[in-house]
């Protein structure tokens, strides 16, 4: 296991590792290295983060600046894809390390669960686990040792904000102090030391002062204005123009960037001091040169000459003085920032070396145990003299003796094999099983870094003008493709065989037994076992229980089916599948995570499925589904019975509605899908005729049209975020709570995540409101679920997020769905 520095500057260097870089980048780099600075920017989610502070701080002033998330946005919706949950909390960690990438920041995480909206920090702080999460913040300042802490948030509870924000501030705020008690999480010092930050801002504008004429007059005694504008003639580009490609990185929040240019104020609003001053600059008092460091004195001035002897036409010049300074370091005592500085210094020297390296292998998929083959390749332009010494690849302890130099831009390839480890490409924080508020991670040096590191690597130990260095390279996969050229993958061990069902979560009828349709697929060659099928609780059954199979090639699928009886009453249970091969048993799932702007994934998941038999009847009614930002919704009403078409929104025509007698749009659909601008009317004139419409929630804002409903219908950002908070039933007699379902009190029990979201506040007298409901200390609202009839049919309206209740089993989502259906089914015609 590497040191909570060595985990946390792999992830950090990595990306120099991956790819060459020019004279530009290299001169900026060399000038980061004459910084001794440290910046912690602290908020709750992914895309919280000002993207533009982030890349001044490390860009302009050169600083080492982390983004510190306190989850990993897991409870938000996705507008790229159907993943929510786990897998939306794996897209996200990566859009935030394509964001950094190109901001030049850093990125750091605690253990926090995003379960969903929350009002206030109270309600966070009872979801989360608050000690543990201020642990985490409390490691983080401890492990990186920043200067300056710059929350994005405040801590005024007093005003309405999502909990998780003012949370992370009230933390952050916390945790300043404690960092520096030794009696604080003392556990933690076996890997790092206390520490002190100097001071903490929050990154404030006129938005949180509600106007600008408010902000005007605000105080700004203990403010800094920055201009996060800046210019860098080097590379030609401003700091803004940074910024909003980073923060396009948010692809699956839809935070797309204008790349801004021009002056842009900042403000950093002073929130404590450690020593009680008010300074007139971020680093004020602060030392942020060699000179911090015992005998970095005359380092200093070896970086300084380097960046003035820097040689943009050859860059290789600067080795020799680049090795001096490397050998300086080396000699001072323990620290952070020798930990720090001599890394840097590393891929300096790789940088100005042109020294390419790359490992490679066959495929992207691997399983335990195989043989796969590693081509090492080594190119070092430069005229300085380099000689492989020897590889190591590192998960096999194999060592590789060469001792050949490195011919000026001649390529060395090496044709090595390894065996691949047992650890499964699991995401460290989904290994055990979570809280609603807390990810497990017993492993206090893998608390907070952002991701795994390679689950195979190549250690290049080389000789540079007789001195050792070594360079770690991750081994990937590489092929290319006739149209796309280059294409890398990262390399992920899978079980030798991996299981796919059709649905994440079965649901059934109590009683009525399912076929439950299975794909086995083979990572390797030759495998063959045993597919065992268990379900511990009593009253299920399943038949087969063992299914044996065999492939030949691997890529090789087959189908397979079982049939699952539920008991004939409501009941919950799991659905284990053990994959029994050479007497070692798998349980698991592979997910694709395939995005143009993130690396591609294969995701090792445990394969367990949850069961659910409810009791709940069902109309059967032809329907269309017009696919949103993306749910499941389609797929949970098929378990139950239904025939779902998925809708072509731009071909909507009367004819081709004709055959439905109800119509669902997907969460966003007014946001998202651009035909529904101009075939709304087409959608409406179908209901008056005598169709079932139902609309599921949108954003007030972004829509593609204001004409989401036939009569008038203003959407509000009103939500109720307490899934256990009572519902009243508003109109009781109406059919929705009758047809073919008798709705009652227990039918809003177990709920998830959240009641609701973006409810309408302003309806046309044409409405009929269903559903009242409220969180703690507020307004009832009554906006939850309107239902209007428009000719012969039926328009609803609903902010309930069906798009997370479903996919959970809650049998009451289901079973007022289904009433919902109904709508205008009488003695079987609509």
């Amino acid at each position: 296991m590497r040191s909570v520095f060595q985990l946390f500057f792999f992830i950090l260097f990595v990306q120099v590792a991956a790819g060459q870089t020019g004279s530009a980048d290299i001169y900026k780099d060399i000038k980061k290295f004459g910084v001794l600075a440290n910046v912690l920017y602290v908020a709750a989610h992914p895309d919280d983060e000002n993207t533009r502070m982030i890349s001044y701080m490390s860009n302009h002033i050169a600083a080492n600046t982390t983004y510190l998330s306190m989850t990993r946005g897991d409870g938000g919706q996705n507008l790229i894809g159907h993943e929510i949950r786990e897998m939306l909390g794996v897209i996200r960690t990566h859009e935030l390390l394509g964001a950094r990438k190109i901001d030049g920041g850093h990125q750091l995480f605690t253990r926090a669960n995003d379960f969903g909206y929350s009002k206030t920090a109270a309600e966070t702080f009872n979801i989360w686990d608050r000690e543990g999460v201020l642990s985490d913040v409390v490691f983080a300042i401890r492990k990186m040792k920043p200067d300056v802490i710059i929350n994005r948030f405040n801590t005024d509870t007093s005003r309405p904000n999502h909990g998780h924000h003012t949370g992370s501030a009230i933390l952050s705020v916390e945790a300043f102090d404690l960092a520096n008690d030794p009696k604080a999480f003392p556990e933690q010092l076996k890997s790092v030391d206390t520490w002190q930050p100097r001071r903490i801002y929050f990154n404030t504008s006129w938005f949180f002062y509600g106007s600008r004429e408010n902000f005007d007059k605000a105080d700004k005694s203990k403010m800094l204005a920055i201009d996060i504008g800046a210019f860098d003639e080097v590379t030609g580009e401003s700091n803004s123009e940074i910024a909003g490609r980073s923060r396009s990185m948010h692809k699956s929040q839809g935070f797309g960037s204008a790349e801004t240019r021009g002056e842009s104020l900042d403000y950093l609003d002073l929130i404590k001091d450690a020593k009680g001053v008010i300074p007139k600059s971020i680093f004020e008092g602060i030392d942020i040169t060699w000179n911090r460091v015992d005998g970095g004195g005359p380092i200093g001035m070896k970086v300084k000459e380097l960046e003035s002897a820097f040689n943009f036409k050859s860059p290789s010049q600067s080795v020799p003085l680049l090795l001096d300074i490397h050998r300086m370091i080396t000699a001072l005592p323990e620290s952070f920032w020798r930990t720090v500085k001599l890394e840097e210094c590393n891929q300096l020297i790789r940088q100005c070396l042109g020294l390419f390296t790359e490992a490679r292998t066959t495929k992207y998929e691997v399983s335990p145990g195989q043989s796969i083959p590693i081509s090492v390749e080594v190119i070092n332009r430069s005229p300085i003299n380099v000689v492989l010494d020897k590889i190591i690849i590192t998960n096999a302890d194999t060592t590789y003796a060469f001792n050949e130099s490195l011919k000026y831009n001649q390529g060395l390839l090496k044709e090595l094999r390894t065996i691949v480890p047992d650890d499964l490409s699991i995401p460290y924080w989904l290994r055990n099983k979570s809280t609603e508020g807390m990810y497990n991670v017993p492993d206090q040096l893998l608390r907070g870094i952002p991701a795994d590191q390679p689950s195979i690597e190549a250690e290049l130990s080389l000789l540079i003008e007789g001195k050792p260095f070594t360079f770690i390279t991750p081994v990937t996969y590489k092929t290319v493709d006739p149209a796309e050229g280059e294409i890398y993958r990262p390399v992920s061990v899978t079980p030798p065989v991996t299981i796919a069902f059709d649905d994440p979560y079965l649901v059934f009828n109590v009683g009525k037994e399912r076929n439950i349709n299975m794909i086995l697929t083979a990572v390797q060659d030759s495998v063959s076992g045993t597919l065992q099928l268990q379900i511990p609780d009593a009253g299920w059954k399943v038949v087969p229980d063992q299914i044996p199979f065999t492939f030949s090639k691997s890529g090789e699928s087959i189908a397979v089916m079982c049939t699952v009886t539920p008991p004939k009453s409501e009941a919950q249970s799991m659905l284990r599948p053990e994959l029994l091969i050479n007497n070692k048993i798998y349980h698991h799932k592979t997910t694709v995570l395939d995005y143009d702007h993130l690396p591609y994934m294969s995701v090792v998941q445990d394969a367990t499925v949850p069961l659910r038999s409810m009791n709940i009847s069902i109309t059967d009614r032809p329907i269309a589904y017009i696919e949103g930002a993306g749910d499941d919704v389609a797929n949970a009403l098929e378990q139950i019975g239904y025939n779902v078409d998925i809708l072509d929104p731009a071909g909507i025509t009367p004819g081709s509605l004709s055959k439905y007698q109800v119509v669902i749009l997907g969460i966003r659909a007014f946001n998202t899908v651009e035909p529904l601008a101009y075939k709304n009317k087409t959608l409406f004139d179908w209901v008056q005729e005598g169709g079932t419409m139902i609309v599921q929630y949108n954003v007030n804002r972004g829509l593609v049209t204001e004409n989401i409903a036939p009569f008038p219908l203003t959407l509000s950002r009103d939500r109720v975020t307490e899934e256990t908070t009572p519902v009243k039933i508003t109109a009781p007699d109406h059919v929705v709570f009758s047809l073919p379902n008798k709705i009652q009190n227990e039918d809003f029990e177990g709920w998830v995540q959240e009641r609701g979201l973006y409810f309408p506040n302003q309806w046309g007298q044409q409405f009929i409101s269903l559903l009242e409901m409220n969180d703690s200390s507020e307004a009832p609202m009554k906006g939850a679920l309107l239902v209007a009839p428009y000719g012969k049919g039926h328009y609803v309206y609903s902010g309930l997020s069906w798009f997370r209740h479903l996919p959970a089993g809650v049998p009451g989502a289901y079973r007022l769905l289904s009433n919902l259906i109904s709508l205008g089914f009488k003695n079987g015609k609509s």
